[in-house]
Parts: C-alpha cells; structure tokens; sequence
C-alpha cells in the first residue's frame, strides 16, 4: 500500500513537474528581450550570452535565424518539459525530506481544491 501511495504522489507531482516545464518553454520563448545566439560560433556564445548554456549546446535547443528560442519547436518543448521532470524526480528521489514536503503540499492543495469544489456547489444551490 505505501508504494502505491508513493507512486501516486510522484505521478502528481510529475503532471506539476510537467506544467512546469511548459510554462517554461512559453516564458522562454515569448518574454526574451536579448536573442541566446549572438555570434555564429557556440563557444563563444557560451561565454558572452545570458541565455545559452552548455544544457542547450548538448542537447540541441533550436534557434530561429535572429537567434531567439523558437517557440514552436517539438524539439525544444520536449527539451523544456523532459528537463524540468527529470530534474524533479530525481530530488525527490534523493532527498527524502523534499519528497515529503512535496506529498505534504499535494494533500494541502487536493484539501484546498476539494473544499473549493464544495464551496461552488454550495453557492450554485442559492441561485
């Protein structure tokens, strides 16, 4: 029973994770004032950008021909998403004081979304 209630909670939290990453890729892409690739060479858009890093040289983020994120890339959602609940399951599963709080704010916000629900059905029977 405590896997199943375990495998629930990093299931939650990896849909969370997920959003995450998404919202990510979408403030990535949509609020970058300064274009990531600057010059045609990556090692030395490695040392003067901001916004390129080694994680997107590896990996392979996508670029539009000005040198801003592209927004509508598979590629780079994948990137974005896939980075983001890597990295979070894998704290959770090396610190097991992260996952605890972690399942903790999940029963806190299903509580808080239940209640909620509750509270709309109420008010829906006064009209």
């Amino acid at each position: 029973m405590q896997t199943l209630i375990g495998l629930a909670y990093y299931l939650v939290a990896g849909l969370c994770f997920a959003l995450m990453g998404a919202a990510g890729h979408v403030i990535r892409a949509k609020f970058n004032l300064v274009p990531d690739l600057l010059f045609r060479g990556k090692s030395l858009n490695l040392i003067i950008s901001d916004g390129y890093d080694i994680k997107d040289m590896l990996l392979g983020t996508e670029y539009d021909d000005a040198g801003y994120y592209r927004f509508d890339s598979i590629k780079n959602f994948r990137i974005s998403v896939g980075w983001t609940l890597g990295t979070g399951w894998c704290l959770m599963l090396l610190s097991t004081g992260l996952a605890v709080q972690i399942a903790s704010l999940i029963d806190v916000a299903g509580l808080w979304f239940w209640d909620l629900v509750l509270l709309r059905i109420r008010e829906a029977r006064l009209w």
